[in-house]
């Protein structure tokens, strides 16, 4: 019983430290971005030739996909509080680390979007990566926490199986 107990405390403690960590980098480079172009009077910033800052409201999901207002994005916002909650549960109920760890970065990065939805009604996105005129959709970090979260997952699971095999 005392194991289970010292398991659940270490794996409430890892999650809490990895939302942590996503949900912090992602408020940060939000509130600098965004006090910055205010500041500066700016909308979009150059970078280089593969990177420019530019800042773009989502009021859709993922890369802007189903972009909209009123109903349909009070309902995505509910839809999504609700994913949340089950990737949360997922955590609880996996015993391996690197689920674990998978599923506190995806959450971190989409407790920090759904931050924004309820706090700006939209979410900031503002990296923009393109080669050769080919222009990646805008993104912020918590995209890159929930990306990486679920590449990571998919490419283990993946592995697992051909291993299996």
């Amino acid at each position: 019983m005392k194991e289970k107990i010292a398991q659940l405390k270490n794996k409430i403690l890892l999650s809490i430290f990895i939302i942590t960590i996503c949900f912090l980098t992602d408020r940060i480079s939000k509130i600098y971005i965004l006090n910055y172009f205010i500041q500066n009077n700016l909308s979009d910033l150059y970078i280089n030739p593969y990177l420019n800052l530019i800042l773009l409201w989502n009021k859709g999901i993922a890369f802007g996909l189903l972009e909209s207002e009123s109903f349909f994005y009070n309902f995505l916002s509910i839809l999504i509080f609700m994913i949340i909650v089950f990737i949360i549960y997922l955590i609880f109920k996996s015993d391996r680390k690197f689920e674990i760890v998978c599923f506190s970065m995806i959450s971190g990065g989409a407790i920090g979007n759904f931050i924004d939805r309820l706090y700006y009604n939209a979410v900031p996105d503002f990296i923009d990566l393109n080669y050769k005129g080919f222009h990646w959709f805008t993104f912020n970090i918590a995209d890159i926490w929930i990306t990486l979260g679920i590449i990571t997952l998919l490419s283990f699971e993946i592995i697992s199986d051909i291993k299996k095999k």
